[in-house]
């Protein structure tokens, strides 16, 4: 069952151009301060980072849940690999030749192979998606910033050098490629169905996020320039009040909750 009915895009009370402008403003502003906080006042403020991964995720997860309400059934999982598959592609190639600018390049980078990667679905595959070209290139860029974010936050810069000593070298890049795709795939299909909401999947969203500036945090352990225990504890804290609202909402959506787990007795189904 699709969010926005068989075959049709999911709507919601947050409109997508503000959830692109949270995402593509919150995941360069954060990824630059925290560049540029470390450099003048010390690793603590590497997890600024983080904060815009997790705006970028909050927009993936966005974008997905509207491309994926046209029927993709299981490519939702396949969808929020591709994004960070494109997201690590472009990360790299624009921190390598970019520079100070290297956020902005892999961001650009990121946006224009989603939009082809987009175009060859509907063209050449035939999936005939209105929003394909659109959702794709959101995800892509999404999840661009979303490696960039969390790459801040484990080493405290975007300069390509660290990154490739203590974020790829080291492995650690799958760590946040599953983590940071988890977060972008996973809410829409946590909360799939005919009573899908907007403000429950994103809250999803931000809850599996958190998780993701976690594990930068435990990460972050390793690293001089970056200061783990900020990170770990915002991300905890943004953890904690996020799943107790996506409890709430569930709550508020559920058609009944039985609070033991266990079959309910014949006196409570009368």
């Amino acid at each position: 069952m699709s969010a926005g009915g068989a075959g049709g895009e999911a709507t919601g009370g947050i409109p997508q151009n503000k959830l692109i402008a949270v995402g593509v403003l919150g995941g360069l502003i954060a990824a630059y301060a925290g560049h540029f906080l470390v450099q003048a006042a010390g690793p603590a403020f590497a997890f600024i980072g983080a904060l815009g991964a997790i705006c970028a995720i909050v927009w993936g997860c966005a974008a997905v849940r509207r491309v994926a309400s046209y029927g993709l059934g299981t490519g939702v999982p396949s969808i929020g690999m591709m994004a960070l598959g494109m997201g690590v592609v472009a990360s790299l190639f624009g921190l390598a030749v970019g520079g100070i600018a290297g956020p902005i390049v892999a961001f650009i980078t990121a946006s224009i192979i989603g939009l082809v990667i987009g175009a060859l679905a509907n063209k050449v595959l035939g999936m005939g998606i209105p929003i394909m070209e659109q959702s794709m290139t959101e995800i892509a860029g999404a999840g661009a910033l979303t490696i960039i974010g969390l790459s801040v936050a484990m080493t405290g810069t975007f300069m390509f050098d660290a990154v490739l000593e203590t974020v790829v070298a080291t492995g650690y890049i799958a760590v946040i490629f599953i983590a940071g795709g988890m977060a972008i795939l996973h809410p829409f299909n946590a909360n799939l169905g005919p009573d899908e909401q907007q403000d429950r999947t994103l809250t999803t969203g931000v809850e599996k996020a958190a998780i993701a500036m976690v594990v930068a945090g435990i990460v972050a352990t390793v690293s001089e320039d970056a200061s783990a225990i900020p990170t770990i504890m915002i991300g905890l804290a943004l953890w904690y009040v996020a799943f107790r609202k996506y409890v709430e909402l569930v709550n508020r959506d559920a058609y009944k909750v039985i609070g033991t787990g266990l079959l309910p007795t014949e006196e409570e189904l009368e």
